[in-house]
């Protein structure tokens, strides 16, 4: 059984989180950018279908991506080589959340409803939320969206309309993170797409030891705004970050 979260109340170790269903730790509260702050610092996320009641999870092991250990293919180094696609970064928050919720092939539904959309966009607006957006002849060909807390980036979802382009936004997101001492990519639960690009899994543990150092750091500085095909900004900018 696990507890339901009362207004304003803690979340439970993450250590109590079930091992059937691989993390699941709590449910109920809000989604408001206190609850999702606090979540996040813990290495705690909200996954659930739409309309049913929040839950909060904590998986061991967790899948990381340490910035260092990006693996290119030979293919998508060409790729990234084409001067066809800009990146640009927070032009297109909420475009990008609804194409990461648009249905995919063998899925029937999408966990990333109008009120998960709400509330990253709110934590966008306040300057936590951040969208890595390739562009191919104007029109918005692929991207992810995240949490920057410290020196952590807590990836959550990514799309892709064009061969290669979520990979191509990943890739130049970790090369800037890498750039700003970064230490750590969060991609919560493995994937074949993500291993193939060097993420790996450790233990709950050692994940929740290194964000205690690392969401405590000065956060990553610079702009978030503005675009580039080499991974730099060509745009002043960015957003006064705002704890709620």
């Amino acid at each position: 059984m696990i507890p339901w979260l009362q207004p304003g109340g803690p979340f439970p170790p993450v250590e109590r989180a079930l091992s059937t269903p691989n993390g699941l730790l709590a449910a109920g509260g809000d989604l408001s950018p206190e609850r999702l702050l606090a979540a996040y610092r813990l290495g705690i996320f909200p996954w659930y279908p739409e309309g049913e009641p929040i839950l909060w999870w904590s998986p061991d092991p967790r899948m990381v991506l340490f910035p260092a250990e990006l693996r290119v293919s030979r293919s998508l180094a060409k790729a990234l080589r084409n001067r066809r696609y800009e990146i640009r970064f927070d032009t297109a928050f909420e475009p990008v959340m609804r194409a990461c919720a648009a249905p995919r092939d063998g899925q029937s539904g999408t966990w990333i409803s109008a009120e998960m959309i709400n509330a990253y966009a709110q934590l966008h607006r306040l300057g936590w939320a951040h969208s890595v957006e390739t562009w191919i002849d104007g029109e918005l060909a692929g991207g992810l969206y995240g949490m920057a807390i410290g020196r952590a980036f807590f990836g959550e979802s990514m799309f892709s309309r064009a061969r290669d382009a979520s990979k191509i936004a990943l890739v130049h997101l970790a090369r800037h993170l890498a750039r700003e001492g970064c230490g750590i990519i969060d991609c919560q639960m493995r994937t074949p797409h993500l291993a193939s690009m060097g993420a790996r899994e450790i233990p709950r543990a050692l994940f929740a030891a290194r964000l205690r150092e690392l969401v405590h750091c000065p956060d990553m500085s610079g702009p978030w705004s503005g675009m580039s095909t080499d991974g730099t900004f060509a745009s002043p900018g960015g957003r006064d970050r705002s704890e709620p």
